[in-house]
């Protein structure tokens, strides 16, 4: 039998004694947000009638996707980070604030502090043998106004599908650089073309995409920070065409507007321009980005990342 004693004023009052609500101590968010939480779980275990064993395998789980590391790609994989954009999508759209390139998630594996450079950079190692790709475009404000001095600041995965500083066989800021735009608002660089890649196919991500009959594979895709004075700061990435998994990415960043056209040569007249020979591929992908006058929207927004200050 199910039955309900969370809306008795008894119940009420202990949930408020347990998150805080009669002291003057603490965080006045943070009671809110824990109250609210601990609220509708209980909603959840009165409304599916959760049993013992089922509630303390989801502790459990918290303990183990905690030791992983993974909470970052189980938000990704149940579409709550890709929420968030489609949350400052509509108000975006609520404030007439339209245009620009499109956002998408930024994912768990950016890295402060790589290498800043002048218009362009080889952003590999060179120990990695995969296809040579060389990349360029322009990033511009609305109008169409080249913003130079804009920072494009890149990083993909290699050829394995890891990324530099948590895949410590890679050289440090591997396949990662920050490129200063040029007085037309261009930007290019050498690298390799990335890998997609999936989840740890034992850790406890793909453990519940099991239970939810879903598979945890990404398309090759290359990930950006766009910013300029005066201008909102983008994050968003690239995800390279006619990979099998594009509109089947298990972490929903695919959106209309970031599929790149990734372009296979054995051109050698055109390798020799480039300075390489053997087959090589070129993407041109451009950016725009929306004028601003809120204070720090031009910078990155806040979150705890590998080596940020």
């Amino acid at each position: 039998m199910n039955i309900k004693i969370s809306q008795t004023e008894s119940v009420q009052q202990f949930f408020k004694q347990a998150t805080g609500a009669f002291n003057d101590a603490g965080n006045a968010r943070s009671k809110t947000l824990i109250h609210r939480i601990v609220t509708d779980a209980v909603k959840i275990i009165e409304e599916l009638d959760v049993t013992p064993e089922e509630f303390w395998k989801a502790v459990n789980y918290v303990n183990v996707l905690g030791s992983h590391q993974e909470a970052g790609l189980l938000m990704a994989g149940l579409g709550l980070e890709h929420y968030m954009d489609l949350q400052l999508d509509a108000q975006d759209e609520a404030a007439g604030q339209l245009g620009g390139t499109p956002r998408t998630i930024e994912g768990p594996l950016y890295v402060a502090g790589a290498p800043l450079v002048q218009h362009q950079a080889r952003l590999d190692d060179g120990t990695d043998p995969g296809t040579v790709l060389f990349m360029q475009g322009q990033v511009t404000d609305t109008d169409g106004k080249p913003l130079a001095g804009a920072i494009v600041d890149v990083w993909h995965a290699n050829t394995g599908g890891t990324y530099s500083y948590f895949d410590p066989s890679q050289s440090e800021f591997n396949l990662r650089r920050r490129i200063e735009t040029d007085s037309e608002g261009r930007y290019r660089f050498r690298s390799i073309v990335p890998s997609g890649y999936g989840v740890p196919p034992t850790g406890p991500t793909q453990q519940l995409l099991d239970e939810l009959g879903r598979h945890g594979q990404r398309p090759a895709h290359i990930h950006f920070f766009i910013s300029a004075p005066g201008h909102r700061h983008l994050t968003t990435q690239i995800n390279l065409a006619g990979d099998p998994y594009l509109y089947e990415d298990f972490a929903h960043a695919t959106r209309d507007g970031l599929i790149a056209e990734i372009h296979f040569s054995n051109d050698q007249a055109r390798a020799q321009q480039h300075g390489v020979t053997g087959k090589f591929a070129e993407i041109d992908f451009d950016f725009t980005l929306q004028p601003t006058e809120k204070p720090k929207a031009d910078q990155r927004p806040p979150r705890v990342r590998a080596l940020e200050a």
